[in-house]
């Protein structure tokens, strides 16, 4: 059993002011994008100021449609009676399917505005999101969230919550880290370093994630408030995940019927 390491939550500390490892995660996150996206901004033919655009529509999509989604999917109940508990974002709480969601406005809204194509726009966006996704990873590890199930493998650790008991545990967050942050970047960053048909990078990036997400799944504890929620062993991020795996099948058959993708063919 590895000891889980004591991390206070709290990066910064300035009188009032706390500022939250979990929100300096999204920061990493929201940088790194930005980084990337300006290393390949000629791929659509993006300035430097369409470029930080975009990274903010992104943005904003993924803070309120993440919170947004999390109320929804998994605390509904909560928000009805507290709604103030929707902006105390830096308690944890913030849902993938939702952030995805509020990615894709946010990327139809610069597509419309741009007159760039929707898929290439996505092909674009998708290998800048698992750096981010990683990082918030990190975040759920040190606020001690996603918690795993028992187990007694070597690297099992023992979370700092009563309520978990004095059984070790999969440190679930970390997997997720290292295959939705790692894997997930390292495969969509070589797979789009050259020019693909239009909505295959998108697609792969549907179905990688879905089949990670729907695995590591099976080593982490069930919303406490929701349980399982199908066939005593499907979870909600299972259920909301198998739309993604339909749909980066569906998009990858289609996308072979696309021309390569390129900066000429970008604008619309």
């Amino acid at each position: 059993m590895l000891k889980y390491p004591e991390i206070d939550p709290i990066a910064i500390s300035l009188g009032p002011l706390k500022v939250h490892w979990y929100g300096l995660m999204y920061v990493v996150g929201f940088l790194a994008a930005w980084w990337l996206a300006r290393r390949r901004a000629h791929r659509l033919g993006l300035t430097s100021d369409e470029v930080e655009t975009l990274i903010f529509y992104c943005a904003m999509g993924v803070i309120l449609g993440g919170r947004l989604g999390y109320a929804f999917f998994y605390g509904f109940d909560r928000l009805a009676e507290n709604p103030l508990w929707l902006f105390k974002i830096w308690e944890g709480g913030m849902s993938f399917h939702g952030g995805l969601t509020g990615v894709l406005i946010a990327a139809i809204v610069f597509a419309r505005k741009q007159n760039l194509h929707f898929f290439q726009l996505t092909d674009f966006i998708a290998p800048l999101v698992p750096i981010g996704l990683g990082a918030g990873r990190i975040g759920n590890f040190i606020n001690h969230e996603l918690p795993g199930r028992v187990s007694d493998v070597p690297w099992a650790m023992l979370f700092p919550n009563p309520n978990m008991g004095t059984a070790p545990r999969h440190p679930s967050s970390l997997y997720e880290f290292a295959l939705e942050g790692v894997v997930l970047f390292g495969v969509l960053w070589w797979f789009s370093s050259q020019s693909r048909r239009t909505g295959s990078t998108s697609g792969l990036f549907l179905l990688l994630y879905g089949f990670f997400r729907f695995g590591v799944e099976f080593f982490r504890l069930p919303d406490p408030q929701l349980g399982f929620i199908a066939f005593g062993w499907m979870t909600m991020g299972q259920l909301l995940t198998l739309p993604m795996i339909l749909g980066g099948f569906v998009l990858i058959a289609w996308s072979r019927y696309q021309p390569i993708a390129d900066a000429k063919l970008a604008k619309a």
